[in-house]
């Protein structure tokens, strides 16, 4: 138990040697004058009481070592996780209000069936270290990016279509996941950025080029998925983002689609993301602190009932 433990203050140490010192040269004077026989009585009775010497000493000494506080570290790490990171960027739009996109709930809008696959794929991914961006006329972070599955498809269920305006800025959002991913380990950076709709130009604010700059800077692979029918989303837009960065472009008119795609996106290649290491301090000051109280009590108790002074 208390291998490994050591004294943050061993210096305080010293002050048993004060004790010992005043032991020896700071007698207690006694009233002689009223009371002749008291000292001899004294010497006679204290001297003699071997548990009263060490329950004194005993309580002095462990007074001392709990004020050099004895401590241990323990020294823990978080095991690393294989897997992405990865920056799940998502169209909240206002066009994500159309239905009928999945045959099965035709009164579903593209935004709920997303978010339902999304969910799953979310669910699928427990080593994946992911966070969420949604983007409308402008672009948020929902969620940093997180290893808890749970935490995140609760965010996810939170969002809701216009949150983030009617528009579509398509590349401030691309330009958001990259920035998402920037402070990651991972050697390999995912971004799946999903819309059915084109940028619109007075909205969007950060030019294609220069968010295709940032994300080959951060090494960050996109995989741009279109949805809805082809003549909704800018295919030669996706499909260069795809290609300038190291990714797929994927189109999906109907959920059934839209699952496949993620299917084959959680097929790519994982990589390892560093363990963390945490060191936890142990104080043991209280072992010594409850010995040297109890036995300090103990021999005022004793040499009260005594009679000593």
């Amino acid at each position: 138990m208390f291998d490994g433990v050591y004294f943050e203050f061993p210096q305080i140490a010293s002050l048993l040697l004060l004790f010992l010192l005043c032991s020896l040269l700071c007698k207690m004077k006694l009233p002689s004058i009223y009371f002749p026989h008291t000292h001899d009585f004294l010497n006679r009775s204290v001297s003699a009481s071997k548990t009263l010497l060490f329950l004194k000493w005993f309580g002095v000494v462990m007074m001392i070592l709990s004020l050099m506080s004895p401590v241990k570290d323990e020294p823990y790490e978080l095991e690393p996780k294989e897997g992405y990171e990865i920056a799940l960027i998502l169209d909240a739009s206002e066009s994500m209000q159309a239905e009928g996109f999945d045959a099965k709930n035709p009164y579903f809008t593209r935004f709920d069936v997303v978010k339902e696959i999304v969910g799953e794929f979310i669910k699928e991914r427990q080593n994946d270290n992911i966070g969420l961006v949604v983007f409308g006329a402008y672009s948020f972070i929902a969620s940093p990016p997180t290893y808890d599955a749970d935490i995140l498809n609760k965010i996810l269920s939170q969002l809701s279509i216009g949150m983030a305006g009617k528009y579509t800025a398509l590349h401030t959002s691309l330009a958001q996941g990259v920035n998402l991913l920037k402070m990651g380990d991972s050697k390999t950076k995912i971004a799946i950025l999903l819309t059915d709709g084109h940028s619109t130009p007075q909205i969007d604010k950060i030019p294609l080029d220069v968010a295709l700059d940032m994300a080959k800077k951060e090494g960050v692979k996109v995989y741009p998925i279109g949805i809805g029918m082809p003549h909704e989303y800018n295919q030669d837009v996706l499909l260069r983002i795809a290609n300038e960065s190291g990714g797929a472009a994927f189109g999906a008119s109907n959920a059934n689609e839209l699952k496949e795609v993620y299917k084959i996106i959680d097929k790519l290649e994982k990589s390892e993301i560093r363990g963390e290491s945490f060191t936890n301090t142990k104080y043991y000051y209280q072992f010594p602190l409850f010995l040297s109280l109890l036995s300090l009590m103990l021999y005022i108790y004793l040499r009260n009932k005594r009679g000593y002074a």
